[in-house]
Parts: structure tokens; sequence; C-alpha cells
């Protein structure tokens, strides 16, 4: 039958339901997909796509997050595609939407997270799935409130310096473990940052994340030598999706960053 529903942007959107063929074009979305149980309508995803491991590999990679491949997209004859604002673009939307029902989620906060988790279980008739999960991730997050202390900066991007600033899930995310995020004071949610920027900003920790430009250890005395005081910590990216990993970024948000 049909459905018609209004996505996070407020857009009408009527699709067949339950949908059968799924497009993901969001790592998060396509990860929170499979944890609703939904590993048999899902027929594409983007490249960054990479959990769950190993059984997302089985579904076809038709796109990136800012790129994809109209013809085969298409060729999978989805009857839904799920995108994110942030993730994609909106000439993505517009181009997809010409040919297939196109649903955009929206996540800035946690709240944000599990609002998206409730509403890709009502569109995809997996509401139970959706409860549950939330429910568990909740579980987690609860015992997270203020682990942490202090102020905190987390460096998405070199070359230019860029970082996670405010109206972001990590910027959310910071606050609920107790930080306060030193570049939520810059303008743009991921500002570009000059050395005196940084300085400026001087955090008691710098988070260099693993993606999406892959900081390693060998970047940490660039960042010392900026911030002689700092502690600077190289960190999983992937811990600061939203979504299923959410449920194991709790041990190791633990093991990180709770007050000795």
């Amino acid at each position: 039958m049909e459905r018609t529903v209004q996505d996070a942007l407020g857009r009408t959107v009527t699709y067949s339901y339950p949908p059968k063929r799924i497009v993901s074009l969001c790592p998060g979305i396509t990860d929170t997909l499979f944890a609703l149980e939904l590993q048999e309508e899902i027929v594409g995803r983007t490249r960054f796509c990479i959990h769950p491991d190993p059984e997302v590999k089985a579904v076809k990679a038709v796109a990136g997050t800012k790129d994809i491949k109209l013809e085969a997209i298409l060729a999978l004859r989805p009857d839904l595609i799920i995108a994110e604002k942030e993730e994609n673009t909106k000439e993505i939307v517009e181009t997809l939407e010409q040919h297939v029902p196109v649903y955009v989620a929206e996540v800035q906060s946690v709240e944000e997270a599990y609002t998206m988790i409730q509403n890709l279980g009502d569109i995809t008739d997996r509401v139970q799935q959706s409860e549950k999960l939330i429910s568990s991730i909740q579980d987690g997050f609860n015992s997270l409130q203020g682990i942490a202390s202090g102020s905190a900066m987390y460096v998405i991007w070199k070359k230019p310096y860029m970082a996670a600033g405010d109206t972001t899930y990590i910027h959310s995310l910071l606050e609920k473990l107790g930080f306060q995020n030193t570049v939520s004071e810059f303008p743009g949610r991921y500002p570009q940052l000059t050395t005196h920027d940084i300085q400026q900003a001087n955090p008691n920790l710098v988070l260099l994340a693993s993606e999406p430009y892959p900081f390693k250890e060998k970047h940490i005395p660039e960042f010392q030598e900026m911030l002689p005081k700092a502690r600077i910590l190289p960190i999983d990216g992937e811990m600061f999706w939203y979504g299923p990993r959410m449920l194991e970024a709790v041990s190791y948000f633990k093991k990180h960053f709770t007050i000795e």
C-alpha cells in the first residue's frame, strides 16, 4: 500500500509501505537499518557504509555521501531512498526524488539520534525493533552523563584544520560526557581553524579523530606544540557515529574519559 509521511525536513514523502527495496546514503543510517533487522530490504549503500561488518559487504555500493551513480541506483529498483541532511547534498536529494521517493533524516544531537531511530522504525515497519534499540542505547548513555570534565576540541581535518562546532551530533555528545566544546564559540558547524584559533580556544583535551581525516599518533607533536599543556588523544571516530555504534561507544568512552 502507499503511505505518506513527513521527513525530518518537513518534506512530504509518499512511498510503498513497508518498503522492500531500500537504498541508504548515510553510514549511520545503513548501520541502523541492519540493527532494525532490515538486512533483506537493503539493496544499496554508499562506499563509506562499513558497518555492520561483514554483513554490509553483501550490499551493493552505488554512491558516496556527496556523489551518486544514478543509473546504478535506479537499476536496483528501490522503492525508498534514505538520506541525511548533513551527510548528503541538496542536489543529490533533488536528483533522486525525480525518480524515487527520498526520505531525509537529520541528526544534530543525541536526542535527534533517538528520533532518527524511532522514525526509521516507523517508516520501515520496524517499530518494536527501534524501540528496543533506543532503550538499550539510552540505558548505556545515561551511565555516561558527566563522566568527564574540562574543555575539549574534536578535530576532524588537517590543511585546513577543522573541528566539530555547535549544532553537531559530536558537540551534543561531548556535552553529554561532561566536556565544554571550546569550538562552539566559532561560527559554523565545522569551522576552519588557524593555529592562533586553536591556541585561543585552549582546550584541556584535543581529540584527533580517525576519520574523515586519518589522524594518528604521529600527529600528536604538532598539536602538542600549539597546546603544550593539553592532552592530545587520537580517537576512534566511529565511536562518534550515531546509530548502533552508540552501544559500542559506551564502554569506549568510559575507558578513555572517566575521571580518576
